[in-house]
């Protein structure tokens, strides 16, 4: 990525759409910066509007308001003929490929740049270069029909990749594929950019996507941006309750029902704390638990925990039940805080 003082490479301001009048209000008011060369993500449930989102990114959707600008142009301005040599900057991958089932994989890479009029002689060679790209050197004579899923997902990047653009817009493109197949396409997504410099913006309803590719996010609901920042940053300290139960289906929060009335009771003068621990940067491997337990003088139960990462970050979380007296509990969650540690007490216990 580039300096963040950097212009933008997208940036859209105050985006309004309405599809009916009167209707339901797709896009309220929407503003993102993309920086060049980040994967931008945006997730949300569906109709939360971010499908229209990124279909304005490149005027397939025109706003009833608001402006977008993609690589220092302004899209509104343009003239059919200006709109049409800026899109071919801006590449597009879909949910479910969009390939013309009578062609080849080749045939199908060279299409846009057949529709853009490139002289035969030199739309092979650019297929040639965009075959070993996303690893189908092997299928550049095989029909849709006969590849996987993946594998005509990878057609579809070549395609949407093929007018050398420096924005790619991903449409849901990982979810008609199995776990193990979205691993692979979104770790080619991420190669790509690298070696391309490309800014990719992604949609999805996965946070786990987010959370595997992304460097920064913004989370939709009803045609708004509740919630945006870095990735780590949302995963770890997120504002909003929606965005706070997406990122539980990821990291996970709370504890299996009927863990309460399993826990023993606190003894004489004694007082039992839940709490859930958030464990980040350095001290994500740090033996905090037995520290605390040991300088003071509490009993910690780790009832469930996980270490892990977010955009290359570790984390731990842990929901706990400590014992001990009020004053050292106290101070035991203190001492935690300071070293950076989140902690929140009594959430999602079942009982």
């Amino acid at each position: 990525m580039r300096d963040v003082t950097d212009p933008p490479a997208i940036r859209l301001a105050g985006l309004r759409k309405r599809f009916v009048a009167g209707g339901a209000v797709a896009l309220d008011d929407v503003s993102l910066e993309l920086r060049t060369g980040e994967i931008f993500g945006i997730v949300g449930r569906s109709g939360a509007g971010k499908s229209t989102l990124i279909r304005t990114v490149n005027l397939l959707e025109r706003p009833n308001a608001g402006s977008i600008t993609v690589m220092g142009q302004d899209l509104l301005a343009l003239d059919e003929g200006g709109l049409r040599a800026a899109r071919r900057g801006i590449g597009m991958v879909f949910q479910h490929f969009n390939l013309h089932h009578r062609r080849t994989v080749a045939e199908n890479i060279a299409f846009p740049l057949e529709v853009a009029g490139m002289p035969a002689a030199a739309r092979r060679a650019r297929v040639a270069e965009l075959l070993p790209l996303v690893g189908l050197d092997a299928k550049r004579d095989a029909f849709p029909a006969q590849l996987s899923g993946g594998q005509k997902q990878r057609v579809g990047i070549a395609r949407a990749l093929a007018s050398a653009p420096a924005v790619l817009l991903c449409d849901e493109a990982t979810s008609a594929l199995d776990p193990e197949t979205t691993a692979e396409i979104l770790a080619l997504i991420r190669r790509l950019r690298d070696q391309l410099e490309l800014t990719v913006l992604l949609i999805t309803h996965e946070m786990g996507v987010v959370k595997a590719i992304c460097d920064r996010v913004a989370v939709m609901e009803a045609g708004r941006i509740i919630e945006q920042g870095r990735v780590f940053e949302v995963f770890t300290r997120p504002a909003h309750p929606t965005t706070r139960r997406f990122v539980a289906e990821v990291i996970g929060h709370g504890v299996p029902p009927g863990t309460l009335a399993r826990l023993p009771e606190p003894g004489l003068g004694q007082q039992r704390r839940l709490a859930q621990v958030l464990f980040l940067g350095p001290h994500s491997t740090r033996p905090v638990i037995s520290e605390a337990s040991r300088d003071f003088g509490i009993d910690i139960n780790i009832v469930s925990g996980r270490v892990d990462e977010i955009a290359g970050e570790p984390f731990g979380v842990m929901a706990l039940a400590v014992y001990g007296p009020a004053a050292a509990i106290d101070a035991a969650f203190g001492w935690m805080r300071v070293l950076g540690l989140l902690i929140e007490e009594d959430v999602a216990w079942a009982g």
